[in-house]
């Protein structure tokens, strides 16, 4: 009951935040939320470390932005086609990576993102170093126009609240059971009769096609689609957004996005500017030695060690 008025709490915040708070500096914050509860599903239940994930993140928002901005598709269609090249993109690297384990998975995941970067680096229709500018926003089924900050808001708004379904019905389903087992001890798990790379397959697509839909949102709310989207810098702010949040929990990742982009954001225009790569890095050393849960974690855990 306590998990169910937090949801709502939150989704009472989340309708109400755009009149009191920059609806752009909102979306930004919503679509790394689902970006970081993405990879959360295949790092915090199914224990496989990508540092790839930029590829699938920034893959989807340069297809994306060339899909709306030369093809002239619509919105919708756009950002679906995005989230589904993402998604075959990681039937492509999930293929290859979940033959092996631990620091050998993270470093073909990370290697095959280099290539992603490379090709986009020097892709005609990517613009190089100066990125995919001026893609339109659109309208939404051809009648609400999302340039208005508002109506754009409430459109990524529900873009996050469905992704962010998937993935719950994902981890409380069988399959996130069998996931779960899978992290937890494969060799038992493969004892049981379960095809172990079918499922960390399935389980990396999922993940890919969710992280290629927070790209293309991102791409349209911002209207640019830049190089900085498929490095591995933001591979690595992802894995550091679902740490402090709290790894293997549902809610934990958006709200590890929520306090990266708030101190990205704020500490970016004051004194510290030049040191928000050193601040950042801080927060991750104290979170890794003093709670290890995260701040959801921790604060689940204060709850039922009180009641």
């Amino acid at each position: 009951m306590t998990k169910y008025i937090g949801y709502a709490i939150a989704l009472a915040l989340l309708l109400a935040a755009p009149h009191f708070v920059y609806p752009v500096f909102l979306m930004k914050i919503l679509c790394f939320a689902l970006f970081a509860c993405a990879f959360n599903l295949i790092l915090g239940y199914g224990g496989l470390l990508s540092f790839g994930h930029a590829a699938f993140f920034g893959g989807a928002a340069y297809l994306t932005g060339h899909a709306l901005k030369v093809w002239g598709w619509p919105t919708e269609l756009g950002i679906l086609f995005g989230a589904l090249c993402a998604g075959a993109l990681g039937v492509v690297v999930g293929s290859l990576a979940i033959r092996r384990q631990g620091i050998y998975f993270a470093m073909i995941t990370l290697a095959l993102a280099q290539m992603v970067y490379f090709f986009f680096i020097s892709a005609d229709f990517s613009g190089g170093e100066n990125g995919l500018q001026g893609v339109p926003r659109g309208y939404f089924l051809g009648m609400i126009e999302l340039q208005d900050n508002m109506n754009m808001y409430y459109f990524v708004l529900g873009v996050f609240i469905l992704g962010f379904l998937i993935i719950a019905r994902a981890v409380h389903s069988p399959f996130g059971q069998v996931l779960r087992a899978i992290r937890d001890n494969e060799a038992r798990a493969i004892s049981l009769g379960y095809d172990v790379d079918r499922y960390k397959l399935l389980a990396f697509v999922l993940s890919a096609s969710l992280a290629g839909l927070a790209g293309a949102t991102k791409t349209v709310v911002f209207q640019l689609a830049s190089l900085t989207d498929v490095h591995w810098h933001m591979s690595g702010e992802v894995v550091l957004m679902t740490l402090l949040g709290g790894l293997g929990t549902i809610p934990g990742p958006a709200v590890g996005g929520a306090i990266i982009v708030t101190l990205q954001n704020y500490l970016a225009s004051g004194p510290l500017s030049a040191w928000v790569p050193v601040v950042i890095g801080v927060i991750f050393i104290i979170c890794v030695m003093s709670f290890r849960r995260g701040v959801v974690g921790e604060l689940r855990e204060f709850i039922r060690k009180s009641f």
